[in-house]
């Protein structure tokens, strides 16, 4: 039987060099043709009805290891009525700065919360001079909310308080006397759950990233690695209510920035960003168990960070990696809309009182229980990236397929880390394809050297 010819070791290394360039020529040629100026930073969406006052956005930005990418910063952003930007903050204390959780006090101040440099600065600020009333540096490494539990008592959530030497986690409340300068009350998450919560303690166990108090001596938590917030009262320290389960993700699925209501007829009802599952989700407390009520944006949202309850019963939402906030009705019409890059965490409509006890409406208040989509969009590109975002494109070609759910679990892993770690000019796609060359290029190094290191040792 006659054989094919082999092919020519020259010829087959050709078609990878030309196959390498064509993985990395889409990233490369946007990379030369990039223009800042075509990217919207701060930009007005749609707007089709006046907000009523200013929005505060915290821009969490992106900081690794001290270094600071100058295209995705962090810092504070207001923007007015019809959603042209008012005014912007950036810290001057440091480069390695963050942006978390931001809160008006009633003098019309501000509270800022901004990890720096492996401390956290908690400071009073202005926002008609934009300078800073009082500030207080703690050795947190990373602290994502604090809130005013009286005029001189500062509650705040310290995590990723890692005991390496005993292998513990301190993930932690504690409440700060600002008169004293001292820790007044202390409650640790390794007190009230078990170790092996989350698949056991690690650096970042509990990543406690909100604490509301909610009055009556008790506090809202949302320890987000556990799938659940719980309200505790401080006199006793026992948690006396818990919205959701570890682990169960058809509840919560990481979830941030919950916030209490209470209805009309007294039921007590949570609205939460859950995060993990793209969408923003409200719970009724009846009859012993939380019962979901609504639930917004699921498959259009991108990592929300927030949802708050507007007086006038819509909901003010961080959309955290598309870049935008959003005023939606109860039936997810946008009507306001503002694109803030790099990575909102945090936005508060001025005049409307603070987060943590919202009056409501609950969405049972509006009679408007129900599942809806968000539209009326206008679906700027912020900062960069996709059109058809490379995730929703992975998910829809193995969509009724047996791979479906492995797909599923690739893009939402992808859809969570990758935005953060690319360049802003590099689009979802152009990533992957260089991921792809990366990894092609590798192994055609390894298999040379092999070669080579085979050759010499058959020439001994």
């Amino acid at each position: 039987m006659r054989q094919l010819p082999a092919i020519d070791s020259r010829i087959l290394r050709a078609l990878v060099v030309v196959l390498v360039l064509a993985l990395f020529a889409p990233a490369v040629v946007s990379a030369v043709t990039f223009d800042p100026a075509d990217q919207p930073s701060l930009q007005r969406g749609t707007v089709t009805s006046t907000a009523g006052d200013t929005t505060v956005v915290s821009v969490q930005g992106f900081t690794f290891r001290g270094s600071t990418n100058d295209k995705k910063p962090a810092r504070l952003v207001a923007a007015g009525e019809r959603g042209l930007t008012e005014w912007v903050h950036n810290s001057s204390a440091g480069k390695d700065a963050w942006f978390f959780d931001v809160d008006p006090l009633p003098n019309g101040n501000l509270l800022v919360v901004s990890p720096r440099g492996g401390e956290t600065l908690i400071y009073e600020l202005n926002p008609e001079t934009r300078e800073r009333v009082w500030e207080r540096r703690f050795p947190f490494e990373d602290t994502h909310d604090a809130d005013m539990l009286s005029e001189d008592e500062l509650v705040i959530s310290h995590m990723r308080a890692w005991d390496g030497e005993n292998g513990t986690s301190a993930d932690e409340i504690v409440v700060y006397n600002l008169t004293t300068d001292e820790v007044t009350w202390r409650w640790q998450y390794r007190d009230h759950f078990p170790a092996d919560t989350d698949g056991g303690m690690n650096a970042d166990w509990s990543h406690s990233n909100d604490v509301d108090a909610l009055g009556d001596g008790r506090l809202l938590l949302s320890p987000r690695n556990f799938d659940q917030a719980v309200i505790v009262d401080m006199e006793t320290k026992n948690i006396t209510n818990r919205l959701g389960e570890d682990g169960d993700h058809s509840i919560l699925n990481e979830q941030h920035n919950p916030d209490y209501m209470v209805s009309d007829d007294g039921t007590p009802t949570m609205l939460v960003a859950d995060s993990g599952n793209n969408r923003v989700v409200e719970y009724a407390y009846e009859d012993g168990e939380w019962v979901r009520t609504w639930m917004v944006g699921q498959n259009t949202l991108n990592w929300p960070r927030d949802a708050d309850r507007l007086p006038n019963g819509n909901t003010l939402i961080t959309d955290t990696l598309n870049h935008r906030i959003l005023e939606v009705t109860p039936k997810g019409e946008v009507v306001w809309e503002y694109y803030a890059t790099w990575g909102p965490y945090d936005a508060e409509r001025l005049g409307t009182g603070d987060e943590s006890v919202q009056e409501g409406p609950t969405i049972r208040d509006m009679n408007a229980s129900g599942t809806y989509p968000i539209t009326g969009s206008a679906n700027l590109v912020a900062g960069g990236g996709d059109s058809v975002p490379f995730r929703t494109s992975v998910q829809a070609a193995f969509a009724g397929t047996p791979l479906s759910g492995y797909a599923t679990e690739f893009a939402t892993m992808w859809g969570h880390y990758a935005p953060w770690i690319s360049p802003i000019w590099m689009t979802g796609w152009e990533m992957f394809f260089c991921i792809l060359g990366a990894f092609l290029l590798v192994g055609w190094m390894t298999s040379e050297v092999s070669l080579a290191t085979y050759r010499i040792a058959v020439s001994r």
